[in-house]
């Protein structure tokens, strides 16, 4: 039998925002003859074979599943700009209120706060500062339904300078109340990819 030559691929995949995404895009991946050295969100190191989908038929694939292939570096951008976004409001909990959300995204991505709403804005269809504030809302949703925080606690968690701000926030993306979303009247939560609509 033929030994099978390998060529090492580093993929960048789209809409990958939670940890598990990550065990179905692996699935995915290996059961389409593809080797997974390492995966994390948004990115995956693999040896691709002969007996390999092409990347466009990978790619066709991934899509059939949510998610998909990212081949321009501005794409990229876009894709760990949102990451970035949903891992300090969902996974860190805006932990340090005192650093701004602009600040942490341009450490983590290495460039200007006006370079990526400006690539945020041409790439998806909301800009980038909507797209902040749609997440603040879904994870304010989550801590008020656990019911371990003040709203005064999740104010100060979510970076708002008032409970009245975050309320008035969140009425307008809701078109209902913290009150009444706090007495029941529940409104759908969305996932990451529908905050971008």
């Amino acid at each position: 039998m033929a030994d099978i030559d390998y060529i090492k691929e580093e993929l960048y995949i789209r809409s990958m925002m939670c940890n598990c995404c990550l065990k179905v895009v692996k699935e995915i991946l290996e059961s389409n003859n593809v080797i997974v050295i390492s995966i994390k969100l948004g990115h995956a190191s693999v040896l691709i074979s002969q007996n390999s989908p092409s990347l466009e038929t990978l790619n066709f694939i991934l899509e059939k599943e949510g998610f998909g292939l990212i081949i321009s570096r501005e794409k990229r951008i876009v894709e760990q700009t949102k990451l970035a976004v949903v891992e300090l409001i969902h996974q860190m909990n805006n932990v340090n209120s005192m650093v701004q959300k602009s600040d942490y995204l341009v450490e983590k991505l290495n460039m200007s706060y006006q370079q990526l709403s400006k690539l945020f804005s041409k790439h998806e269809n909301t800009t980038l500062e909507k797209f902040i504030i749609r997440n603040k809302i879904e994870r304010i949703k989550e801590l008020i339904d656990s019911d371990e925080f003040t709203l005064s606690e999740i104010a100060y968690m979510m970076d708002y300078s008032s409970v009245q701000y975050l309320s008035g926030q969140f009425k307008k993306e809701t078109d209902v109340t913290v009150s009444d979303y706090k007495k029941g009247n529940k409104v759908d939560k969305k996932s990451v990819e529908d905050l971008l609509n």
